[in-house]
């Protein structure tokens, strides 16, 4: 069992929902990075997702692509992610997980990326990029030193495709609400609450829902169909400015978080 298992099944026996925030490592440095993760469990969020900046974004909308930038021209690395998370992560309560392109993985190894990994305090990987097709070894690798893989589900997924990324998914299914890349969106598809519904019945798996979510009436509209909210661009937007004013980006996080999860 890691963290994330924990986790939800903690959530669950309690009958309630996750608040997940995403936020990108190292923009505008890892030493904020890691007042922002301090916040976020001082704040009661569920888990948070560390974005591992990297050049050639697949699902991320321009807030997130500019943050990304903003890290790697300040020549972020890798070690200093495991670094900077190795010492908040043993000092916070909310599970990390880390959301990380499979190009990284491969380049370094994944047998290594997953040590290092853990190693830091991340209890499992997001890995958007990565095929359910072509996830059989790195998904064997993962079960056996007990780390999540959380793959992804989107609206133009086949059914029977939706089942076998599931089926290979562990922690939880990042259910992606709307077509496209991520970003603020002023509503959300109509028929996200059925497609979720009908893929609740058939996995055991918590579905957490991600892409597009900013506002409390979205919170409130997933609630019920989910094990779990993901908030990336609105509070990596409160982040950009971090640079010239640290306190005023908390304080502007920290009121965002409350309003959305007052909605849960």
């Amino acid at each position: 069992m890691t963290a994330i298992d924990d986790l939800f099944a903690k959530l669950r026996r309690e009958g309630r929902k996750a608040f997940m925030p995403f936020i990108t490592a190292g923009d505008p440095n890892m030493d904020f990075t890691c007042k922002v993760v301090t916040l976020l469990d001082r704040l009661g969020c569920s888990m948070a997702e560390i974005g591992i900046p990297y050049s050639d974004p697949i699902a991320d909308g321009p807030v997130i692509q500019a943050s990304y930038t903003r890290a790697l021209n300040k020549k972020l690395k890798l070690q200093q992610i495991f670094d900077g998370i190795g010492g908040i992560a043993p000092k916070v309560s909310l599970p990390l997980v880390s959301m990380v392109s499979y190009a990284i993985i491969h380049r370094i190894g994944p047998e290594k990326y997953i040590d290092q990994a853990k190693g830091a305090g991340f209890a499992g990987a997001i890995v958007p990029d990565l095929l359910v097709e072509e996830s059989d070894a790195l998904s064997r690798l993962c079960k056996q030193k007990d780390f999540n893989l959380i793959q992804l589900v989107t609206p133009t997924t086949p059914r029977e495709r939706a089942l076998k990324i599931a089926e290979q998914s562990t922690g939880f299914l990042y259910f992606v609400s709307v077509t496209g890349i991520t970003g603020e969106r002023s509503e959300l598809p109509v028929d996200l609450v059925d497609r979720v519904s009908w893929l609740r019945e058939r996995t055991p798996l918590p579905i957490c829902i991600g892409f597009g979510i900013s506002k409390p009436e979205h919170v409130k509209l997933l609630a019920p169909v989910s094990d779990g909210v993901i908030v990336g661009s609105a509070i990596v937007r409160m982040m950009e400015n971090a640079g010239a004013d640290e306190a005023d980006a908390l304080a502007k996080i920290e009121t965002l978080v409350h309003s959305l999860t007052a909605a849960l």
